[in-house]
C-alpha cells in the first residue's frame, strides 16, 4: 500500500503563481494570496534591493487607495499589483 500524505500547505500556490511589481521590478509570487512578509521575502530572494524590515505599501490602483501592508497581513494580488518597499525614510 503506497499512501501519500500531503498537507494543505504543500499545495499552496500550485497553479496560482502571480507576477507582481516591487520597486519597479517583476517578482513572482507562489500564490495570489500572500502575506506582506511573503511579498518582501520573494522580492529580496529575486534580487530587489530591500531588507525584510522595510515598510511595504500596496500602490493605489483602480478602486483602491495606496495602503501599508503589515508583515502578517494577507493580501490578494494579481498581475496588476504594484508594491513599494522602503526603509520608511523615503522622501521621494
Amino acid at each position: 500500500m503506497n499512501q501519500t500524505n500531503v498537507s494543505p500547505q504543500a499545495d499552496k500556490g500550485k497553479g496560482h503563481e502571480v507576477t507582481v511589481e516591487v520597486n519597479g521590478k517583476p517578482v513572482v509570487l507562489p500564490d495570489n494570496k500572500v502575506t506582506g512578509l511573503e511579498v518582501k521575502t520573494a522580492a529580496k530572494d529575486q534580487g530587489v534591493k530591500i531588507q525584510l524590515d522595510f515598510l511595504l505599501t500596496l500602490e493605489a490602483g483602480p478602486g483602491h487607495p495606496a495602503r501599508a501592508i503589515a508583515d502578517d497581513e494577507e493580501v490578494k494580488v494579481n498581475k496588476h499589483s504594484r508594491f513599494r518597499c522602503n526603509d520608511g525614510d523615503d522622501n521621494s
